[in-house]
């Protein structure tokens, strides 16, 4: 393909994780489109401009990305590097995901000065997190620990850890790697303890629809194994019109030619957790999430998440 006249435009937020996420894409895109040009565009989010109330009292995730869109949406942009677990199930019908890159690993760490393991954390010590689905598995497993809301990017997180305001925080392991500050990694939390995050450690790449030339740009950046797990995790998402005001976990992974899905929803308390598992085909990916969630609402999911002002939709 030969090079555009014109580089081609990536909006990006500001945080030292979102332009590193973004110039792994730039880097990608370089890789297999000589004499392209790239440039980025950060921007400061609603959510990155108030650190000081908590990420779902504001809207929850998807608020990183809402105002990323609207600058593809008004062609300001052509296209947005985002964390795919923030991305919303449900996006404005002029964008697309055509690219989701090999996952990095997608699991959850424990970062902590003094204790070795989240079960040599002594009682009433004090863990950081601001996700809903990570405090609410923490409280299942640990409910004499005290859960402490800790927002900021992940640099942010790191010094309030060192100057003593937490015992340990809780951090995504794929964006510390990114950082370059895996040796900060204290003990990776098995999926067991600590589901992850649907789309955690995967990045999305966003474009408009009809734009053919970005689109042809994009397409080879794409994971197909990554694609399928990924749109099992957001296709139970879905189907228990999940949002960051309810712990919702899932995590696939491909096994040769099956897919193994994994999914929970839980009080924010962690008083009640509701788990289930499936496995399929994996080119019945997006079948799956949606046969994962029947298994849990028929476990009472859709009791749990009714009670949490969540209506649970028909199939169909």
């Amino acid at each position: 393909m030969p090079p555009s006249p014109t580089p081609l435009r990536i909006v990006t937020r500001r945080s030292p994780l979102a332009l590193r996420q973004a110039e792994i894409v730039r880097g990608e895109l370089l890789r297999r489109h000589a004499g392209l040009g790239v440039e980025l565009i950060p921007v400061w989010t609603e959510a990155d401009r108030r650190l000081d109330t908590p990420l779902a009292r504001l809207g929850g995730k998807g608020l990183f990305v809402k105002e990323l869109e609207q600058c593809l949406v008004e062609g300001r942009a052509d296209l947005a590097v985002h964390s795919l677990k923030d991305v919303t199930v449900e996006m404005p019908a002029a964008l697309c995901v055509p690219a989701v890159l090999a996952r990095e690993d997608p699991h959850d760490a424990l970062v902590s000065k003094r204790y070795a393991s989240l079960d040599a954390l002594p009682h009433g010590a004090r863990v950081g997190t601001s996700s809903l689905r990570r405090r609410a598995q923490l409280c299942a497993r640990r409910p004499d620990l005290e859960v402490l809301e800790v927002r900021g990017n992940v640099g942010t997180r790191l010094a309030r850890l060192e100057r003593g305001d937490f015992d340990a925080i809780l951090l995504a392991i794929a964006g510390l790697k990114r950082l370059d500050l895996a040796a900060r990694i204290t003990a990776a939390m098995d999926p067991e303890t600590m589901l992850p995050a649907i789309g955690q450690g995967a990045l999305a790449v966003q474009c408009r629809a009809g734009d053919d030339h970005v689109l042809d740009l994009v397409t080879p950046l794409d994971d197909p194994d990554t694609h399928a797990c990924t749109d099992a995790e957001r296709s139970f998402n879905r189907r228990l019109g999940g949002d960051c005001h309810v712990p919702i976990a899932g995590h696939a992974e491909l096994h040769g030619t099956e897919l193994y899905l994994r999914g929970l929803v839980a009080r924010p308390d962690g008083r009640e957790v509701i788990r289930g598992s499936v496995r399929g085909p994996r080119t019945e990916a997006q079948a799956l999430g949606i046969a994962l969630a029947e298994v849990l609402i028929g476990r009472g999911a859709a009791t749990l998440l009714a009670a949490l002002g969540v209506v649970v939709c028909d199939a169909g």
